[in-house]
Parts: structure tokens; C-alpha cells; sequence
């Protein structure tokens, strides 16, 4: 029995827009980032009958998946598992300021994100094992339904790459979804797949990425 997940990252946060590494950091949704989040509720009432809606705790994600959870009349669960990597010592720094005071740490997670790490955070083989058991455990509470995960971009990025390689070495190789798209993913007979990867043009004119020194 096909079970469906469709993992959204949050529309624009205040992060996003001041160019800070947000991480834990509980940044809101900007005007715009509510604009994206409802035109995705809108897709995805238009394109999917979902059953629950899951988001992470922090503002951002919860916001965004509550634009969904009211457009279908249903309740938001929050799932701390979902929460974007733990930055450590990066969480609310000007991405400007990380590169300038921890440039080797900085090179490492730019050349070779699968392999890095935050300092004094999580690394982003933790982060995996975190969003995957999510993920496992989401999917066995919700056997052959259609289930929306409001989450963050690494998350979304690391789920890509366990699913699609196994391993985190391609991760590098895997662009970052933009901001409010939506990743379709699908278990049946105990394998993952990736259906559909970043639907955004449904954002048109409201779409936005993250910048190109993340």
C-alpha cells in the first residue's frame, strides 16, 4: 500500500531575507514567505487529498504548514524530528560573518555538504538519521495515505540524497529547493522513491532561492 509524503520547505523566513544562517534560530515568515505559502496550499489543495499535516516547530515551518493544514481544514502536528540542522555557533550569523570567522568549516559544508558539519551543532549525517527516522515513523503511523511534512531546506536536501544514493557523498551534487516548493516523495513495499523534486511553478512570480554562498 503506496504511502505519500510531500515535504514542503517554508515560504521566505526573516532569515532568508537578511541573509542569515538560520538553523535553530526561530525566524518568522515574512510577508512575502505567508504569499508563497498560501499559493502552495492552493497547489496542493488543487493537486492532492491529504490525510495529516506534520510541520517542525520552529515558526517558519509551522507557519507554512498551517497555510496548508487551514486551507484543507486540518490541524497542524508538530514534529521537532522535521527541525532544520542544529547550526551550533552559526545559528542567526550573517552567512558574510561565517565565511570570514569559520572559513575552513564553511569550505567544507560549500565543497562537500554531505560530509560537514556546524560547530557546536549537529552534522549533517545526524541531521539524516534524525529527518529519516521522521520520515520512517510519519510513514508507518499513515500506511497508504497522503501525509504533508512542513520542514526546512536541509532537510529536504539530505532526504533527496538518502533516498536517491543511499549515502550522503552525492549530497554536494544536490541544488536546494527554493522556498514553498514541494518534494513528493513515495514508500511502497518497503522502498522509498522520489517522485517529483522542488515544484515551484505554481510560486510563478513569487518564487525565491537561497543565495549562492550558501
Amino acid at each position: 500500500m503506496m504511502t505519500t509524503l510531500l515535504l514542503i520547505r517554508h515560504g521566505q523566513s526573516m532569515a532568508n531575507l537578511e541573509g542569515v544562517f538560520a538553523g535553530n534560530y526561530d525566524a518568522p515568515l515574512t510577508e512575502l514567505g505567508f504569499k508563497q505559502a498560501e499559493r502552495t496550499a492552493d497547489f496542493i489543495a488543487e493537486n492532492y487529498k491529504v490525510d495529516k499535516v506534520y510541520a517542525s516547530d520552529l515558526i517558519r515551518a509551522f507557519e507554512t504548514g498551517k497555510c496548508v493544514a487551514d486551507k484543507l481544514g486540518l490541524d497542524v502536528i508538530p514534529e521537532p524530528n522535521l527541525r532544520e540542522i542544529r547550526a551550533g555557533k552559526w545559528e542567526g550569523i550573517p552567512f558574510d560573518d561565517i565565511i570570514a570567522k569559520y572559513s575552513e568549516d564553511y569550505d567544507k559544508w560549500i565543497t562537500d555538504v554531505g560530509n560537514s558539519g556546524c560547530p557546536g551543532g549537529e552534522t549533517v549525517k545526524e541531521l539524516g538519521e534524525r529527518v529519516l527516522g521522521a520520515l520512517n515513523s510519519i510513514t508507518k503511523e499513515n500506511e497508504g495515505k497522503t501525509v504533508v511534512l512542513a520542514t526546512h531546506a536541509t532537510p529536504v536536501r539530505v532526504s533527496q540524497t538518502l533516498i536517491g544514493y543511499g549515502n550522503l557523498d552525492m549530497m554536494k551534487d544536490i541544488p536546494w529547493v527554493s522556498n514553498a516548493s514541494v518534494t513528493e516523495i513515495s514508500y511502497d513495499d518497503g522502498k522509498w522513491k522520489l517522485v517529483k523534486i522542488g515544484q515551484d511553478s505554481h510560486l510563478s512570480d513569487l518564487k525565491t532561492n537561497l543565495p549562492a554562498n550558501v
